[in-house]
């Protein structure tokens, strides 16, 4: 009886230290959150949990998350420090004067854009876009801008729920 006692006590400090170290993987090396609106869709929807990796090298084409007073914002990165961006009315975008491939789209749009095109991006920042362009709040708009590093969380990685469509991003 004894002996039960010590192998039920073993087992639950193992599941406790598990479930610490995880916590703290989570916390500092690959945040976990919930996706919330529909500016990255196709890609990401409304409700799905992302697993993200801090310290990560970002560039064209990667889905990062980021601060934006005080709540997460997910987005593509476009371009970065002293890239120039440009738009035209179809919501072609073109990065230092190449027209940007974009197969992760479903439609183009302009969308709700304040700034002055062609636009350079500030050094040691990052232009963002949501991939559901009519429906994105991103760097196209003043209230959001480019992204510096400190705002930076993570890049997306993998999608971990639904399990439907688990795997990378």
């Amino acid at each position: 009886r004894r002996q039960s006692w010590k192998m039920l006590y073993m087992f639950g400090s193992a599941v406790i230290t598990a479930a610490a170290v995880a916590v703290l993987a989570t916390a500092f090396w690959m945040p976990v959150f919930r996706i919330y609106g529909s500016s990255m869709e196709p890609a990401l929807r409304e409700g799905e949990f992302v697993l993200s990796a801090r310290n990560a090298d970002y560039g064209q084409g990667d889905i990062i998350a980021f601060f934006h007073n005080g709540r997460i914002f997910v987005k593509r990165v476009i371009a970065a420090g002293d890239d120039w961006v440009d738009m035209d009315d179809d919501g072609n975008v073109y990065v230092n004067g190449k027209e940007l491939a974009e197969p992760y789209l479903n439609e183009k749009a302009f969308g709700e854009t304040d700034i002055v095109l062609p636009y350079q991006v500030p050094t040691g920042e990052l232009f963002v876009l949501g991939d559901h362009r009519s429906a994105s709040l991103d760097s196209r708009n003043a209230v959001v801008g480019c992204v510096s590093e400190e705002q930076i969380i993570g890049k997306v990685l993998l999608r971990i729920w639904p399990l439907n469509r688990f795997g990378k991003i």
